[in-house]
């Protein structure tokens, strides 16, 4: 994967570019304030705790590359890691990419972060980077199922669905971020498969190649965003954070 006559370096790209209209009209989602901080700074800061993240790069809206530098710079990190911000473009997918092209040739394994789930712990982002760096071309982070999962025969909302299967629930994982990466791996995967195709995270992509991925232990405080009810839950951990670790 890389020269063994140099340290292995690793980036994250952090793609913030969504308007994330579940949690309803206004401020994208990864600018909405979480603890009187925004959820991208909180992601931000997330990555930068493990030493093994050097750099991160943010993938901002197309018009909001200049006001996402002006926040993070507002929110200063230790020296020891490099921030770039870059605009992103119309597709999750596409901002991957930009992101992606931007990291120099010295990185060698990449994490893709969610910016709307900005709790995940450094234990978990270690796991990750430590498991790339073992071997593996792609790696997710992934808790089990507490819930029966039905497969059903879509219908138009609000009309009832029929059950089509009862899939095995010991054998599915609710995947989470950040998900990690051999860098040439991901840029092969970007390149060669067209979001749309069956996948729904980077991952997806990988799988598309049919490289191997594969998973470790997730973390229950590494959850989306994504609903009203999910920002009061993160009010709570962050709370209990900041009364307990001295979490900033």
């Amino acid at each position: 994967m890389s020269d063994p006559s140099r340290p292995v370096r690793t980036a994250a790209v952090i793609p913030a570019a969504g308007r994330g209209v579940r949690l309803g009209p206004g401020t994208p989602k990864a600018l909405r304030t979480l603890g009187g901080t925004p959820m991208l700074v909180h992601a931000v800061r997330a990555m930068a705790a493990s030493r093994a993240v050097s750099l991160i790069v943010v993938v901002a809206p197309p018009d909001g590359a200049d006001e996402v530098s002006r926040l993070l710079h507002e929110h200063p990190l230790a020296e020891r890691t490099e921030l770039e911000v870059v605009p992103g473009g119309e597709t999750r997918q596409e901002s991957v990419q930009l992101g992606l092209a931007a990291l120099p040739d010295t990185i060698d394994v990449v994490l893709v972060h969610d910016a709307a789930r900005p709790l995940v712990p450094v234990d978990t982002v270690d796991t990750v980077v430590a498991a790339v760096r073992a071997g593996a071309p792609a790696v997710v982070p992934a808790l089990p199922l507490a819930d029966t999962v039905k497969q059903v025969d879509p219908q138009p909302q609000g009309t009832p669905e029929p059950v089509v299967g009862t899939p095995e629930r010991s054998l599915l994982r609710a995947v989470q971020t950040p998900q990690g990466f051999d860098l040439a791996t991901l840029r092969k995967a970007h390149d060669t498969v067209v979001e749309g195709e069956g996948a729904t995270d980077d991952a997806g992509l990988v799988e598309r190649l049919g490289s191997p991925v594969v998973v470790v232990p997730g973390h229950e405080e590494a959850f989306k965003v994504t609903r009203p009810l999910d920002l009061v839950l993160a009010e709570a951990v962050l709370a209990r954070r900041r009364a307990t670790d001295g979490y900033v």
